[in-house]
């Protein structure tokens, strides 16, 4: 998955309060990680399986019901993309700071 799909992923407040809601690592029904966000099922659906192909979330049948779980190693890469910014721009800052000084 490429990094502008899943910040794409992320950018939805919905999608985003669904990942919250997620987030203590227990799996949920649709139902349960959609409650209150004022979409059907259908809707939550289509939100869960933008989140899955992004490979944020896993979707799993159980019964008639279908758990979502949150899938760390999804945030991982957005935590590392945004990682390896903030080191680009320290050192640009930092290179910076040395041509200031040395003047």
């Amino acid at each position: 998955m490429a990094v502008p799909e899943l910040f794409r992923a992320l950018g939805d407040p919905i999608r985003l309060e669904m990942v919250q809601r997620l987030s203590d690592g227990a799996p949920c029904t649709i139902g349960a990680v959609s409650a209150g966000l004022g979409i059907t099922r259908q809707g939550a659906r289509k939100h869960l399986q933008v989140l899955a192909d992004a490979k944020i979330v896993f979707l799993e049948a159980h019964g008639r019901d279908v758990l979502v779980q949150l899938d760390p190693s999804g945030l991982d890469r957005a935590k590392q993309y945004i990682s390896d910014l903030q080191l680009r721009w320290d050192r640009r800052l930092e290179a910076l700071q040395r041509y200031l000084e040395d003047g």
